[in-house]
């Protein structure tokens, strides 16, 4: 199976299974076993066609007598891939861009005549690369939203939180390669042992600029055949997840509840920062993430997790003000996302409109886990104001026990004096997310 293959046919599983990008992609490349450079490719037509979508569409329906949504799947994800190649991937002749497009067209399309079309409209495309109609600039929000394919809605909603420039910006930023961050398991190795392991086995390794014991790596290939997955020196995690803990400000010896954990990547910096001492209770609504956190916690060799199956909206009476510090990570739309998961930014709004409710949900019951003194540390790694400084407010005007505290990370955030802060994308070049944290008074 080619790179372009398993591209078309995951962006059709998409429209189709609704599949997520990333582990249907990841699932045709083990299984098709391709090697690292047409994984590699596999993965830029795909991710780049989820980016740039709107535009593609905007392009082909130009030079289209059929309308797209009215074409099979395959076909049009097809002329998607064959467009996607000759607008920005320069190195790929449009002849050749074409021809595979073509190819792939009659070998999974049912309509004998899609090669055909495929053909006709892509070629047309082809000769007049350098003259497409010009995208109207009149109105910016629509402009924007159509040059980097995201919802109006979305593009206007950040475009009410941020002037113009950084919106481009972070626009720009969604549409962008995400690099490959891991963490140090620092309770076992040091980040020298495992910077070796990873480019004894080829991997490039950078140091990330401002995060302690953060690599980002290039040519990774598959990181779980790597001498330092398999020995579990290193474990994936983006650096504003692990500032989502690190605010919090775990001390020596505390117990601890991260009450959304799966994959479970915030309890692992938990134990991290705490030596593997202390306890730390993972919860997961399902089971089969409880298992997925263990088999985690197995291969970095962690003793302090205790991983457990339990809802977030229901309270248990034996955990009541049980814990120094609860981490409420909790289920959001996660546009703070969309460079490692280009098609959730064409999620419908309409479908995103209970998450607030459910995240003050979660928020009333988990804080009554929080001892007295102790903390909470809400975060979600989304950008909406609805689900993050709203759903914050929201909850301190139920509890008026808990107040927001200063906290202290790395980097360019250092010391947040308000106790809450967004971790714009196109600022720290990490994922988007936002945190509280918040501190329950004592009692007298």
């Amino acid at each position: 199976m080619s790179a372009r293959e398993a591209a078309l046919l995951t962006l059709a599983a998409m429209e189709r299974q609704k599949a997520w990008s990333n582990g249907h992609l990841k699932k045709v490349i083990q299984t098709q076993g391709l090697d690292r450079r047409d994984a590699a490719l596999a993965t830029r037509l795909c991710f780049g066609v989820l980016q740039n979508r709107m535009l593609l569409d905007y392009y082909l329906q130009r030079y289209s007598n059929m309308k797209l949504e009215k074409m099979e799947s395959k076909v049009r994800n097809s002329l998607r891939l064959g467009l996607y190649q000759m607008l920005f991937l320069t190195k790929i002749p449009p002849n050749a861009a074409v021809s595979e497009a073509v190819e792939l067209t009659k070998k999974h399309c049912k309509n004998p005549r899609a090669g055909g079309m495929v053909n006709g409209i892509l070629r047309n495309l082809a000769r007049h690369l350098d003259d497409l109609p010009t995208l109207d600039r009149r109105d910016p929000m629509a402009y924007l939203s159509l040059l980097y394919s995201h919802p109006q809605w979305l593009v206007e909603e950040w475009g009410g939180q941020l002037p113009q420039e950084e919106l481009e910006a972070l626009l720009r930023w969604d549409n962008g390669e995400p690099p490959v961050t891991v963490q140090v398991n620092t309770c076992r190795f040091s980040q020298e042992q495992a910077t070796q392991a990873l480019q004894t086995d080829g991997v490039g390794v950078t140091v990330h600029p401002w995060l302690p014991d953060c690599l980002i790596l290039t040519g990774t290939g598959d990181l779980t055949r790597t001498q330092a997955w398999q020995e579990g020196m290193v474990y994936p995690q983006d650096p504003a997840a692990r500032l989502a803990v690190l605010a919090a400000g775990l001390t020596p010896g505390s117990r601890v509840l991260d009450a959304c954990a799966a994959p479970g990547g915030k309890s692992f910096v938990a134990a991290m920062v705490l030596g593997d001492a202390g306890e730390i209770v993972s919860c997961d609504l399902h089971s089969h993430k409880k298992a997925l956190i263990q088999a985690g916690a197995d291969r970095l060799g962690l003793q302090s997790l205790r991983p457990k199956t339990a809802d977030a909206k229901k309270f248990h009476q034996d955990w009541a003000e049980a814990f120094d510090t609860v981490l409420a990570d909790v289920p959001c739309s996660g546009l703070g996302v969309i460079r490692k998961k280009p098609e959730i930014r064409y999620k419908d709004p309409a479908e995103l409109a209970g998450l607030p409710q459910i995240q003050g949900e979660i928020l009333d019951n988990v804080c009554r886990y929080v001892r007295p003194g102790g903390v909470l540390l809400y975060s979600t790694c989304t950008l909406r104001t609805c689900e993050n400084e709203q759903v914050a407010q929201a909850f301190l005007d139920r509890h008026e026990d808990f107040v927001l505290e200063a906290f202290q990370v790395p980097g360019p955030l250092g010391r947040v004096d308000q106790g809450q802060v967004t971790l714009w994308p196109q600022r720290l070049e990490t994922d988007g997310f936002f945190l509280a944290k918040f501190r329950r008074e004592a009692r007298p």
